[in-house]
């Protein structure tokens, strides 16, 4: 059996390394999440074949980028913008859902995919209908869309795993 992963590297970057507050109360304490400790988490504990990081590209990050791929990503590209305020920014969501679901959907058995964006709603109903969703694997309880209670059987929360994939 092939398992492939999608991953949203904004929602995992992002959903592991801020810190979350509901008023003036920290509720979530962000950490940095080691990517190598990560990709070697994805094929111990789900059987990952492969696995796809999403990600928005920015030239000045080629020494990033050649280290993710030596740590065992295929990378999929997003091109990036600038924001009002000259922020980078690159919305990996069609990304993701296109490779997921046409261009790599012939060659995986089951899917991981991680985010705990409900943007991704869509898919999930569509890998589960046929019968392809192993996991969603989300970032924070937090941060966790409304939209994926749906899918509670599915849910693995890695800010349980903290010990093992911090760096």
């Amino acid at each position: 059996m092939k398992t492939y992963a999608f991953i949203d590297s904004q929602n995992l970057n992002l959903g592991t390394s801020k810190d979350i507050f509901h008023g003036r109360k920290l509720t979530y304490k962000g950490w940095k999440l080691d990517f190598k400790k990560f990709r070697i988490y994805l094929t111990d504990k789900f059987r990952v074949d492969k696995a796809f990081l999403c990600i928005g590209y920015i030239k000045q990050n080629e020494s990033l980028y050649k280290k993710l791929r030596a740590d065992g990503y295929k990378l999929i590209f997003k091109p990036t913008v600038k924001d009002h305020q000259g922020k980078s920014k690159g919305n990996v969501d069609a990304e993701l859902v296109l490779h997921a679901a046409a261009v790599e959907f012939s060659r995986y058995d089951k899917a991981v995919i991680v985010s705990g964006d409900g943007d991704f709603y869509c898919l999930h109903e569509y890998l589960e209908k046929n019968n392809k969703l192993l996991r969603i694997i989300i970032p924070n309880s937090k941060s966790e869309s409304s939209l994926l209670k749906k899918f509670h059987k599915y849910k693995t929360f890695i800010e349980f795993e903290k010990k093992k994939l911090e760096r």
